[in-house]
């Protein structure tokens, strides 16, 4: 969590999913600049903290039934899903569950919520907007 509180206030150079530390989470998951970032953000975040996956930038990949949770909690991966694409299409990880609201930090978004945003920010989203979460942490007792 301390990878992904760091991050917090990185911004876009010129809206165009680009800048510097956006790029480095792009080029992780073998993306370009360019395209957008918010599964690339997630796979990062794991990676800096020495976990080998995940490692995509699309999205619904990070929720395999291996993985999946019923619940929020601490470092999980959240996604948010869109009827227009059928699928999740935003991503972003668990800060902590407080009642209904879950506090997050997403990548790729801005301070109204969007998935095609303009950087790094902690956000407050209703359980209800949030489809599904997974968690890539080991096991007890699990290699990294």
């Amino acid at each position: 969590m301390s990878i992904a509180k760091s991050q917090i206030g990185v911004r876009e150079v010129t809206g165009a999913n680009d800048g510097p530390q956006v790029e480095k989470y792009l080029y992780y998951t073998g993306n370009k600049k360019g395209e957008p970032w918010c599964a690339a953000f997630v796979s990062w975040i794991f990676g800096q903290a020495g976990f080998r996956q995940p490692r995509t930038a699309w999205s619904p990949s990070l929720f395999p039934k291996s993985k999946m949770l019923t619940a929020a909690k601490p470092a999980a991966v959240f996604g948010i899903y869109f009827p227009e694409k059928r699928r999740i299409a935003h991503v972003g990880i668990v800060e902590k569950q407080k009642g209904s609201w879950v506090y997050a930090i997403e990548g790729n978004t801005n301070l109204a919520g969007s998935r095609e945003g303009d950087g790094v920010y902690r956000k407050l989203r209703h359980i209800r907007t949030i489809h599904s979460y997974a968690s890539w942490l080991p096991e007890e007792g699990g290699v990294k």
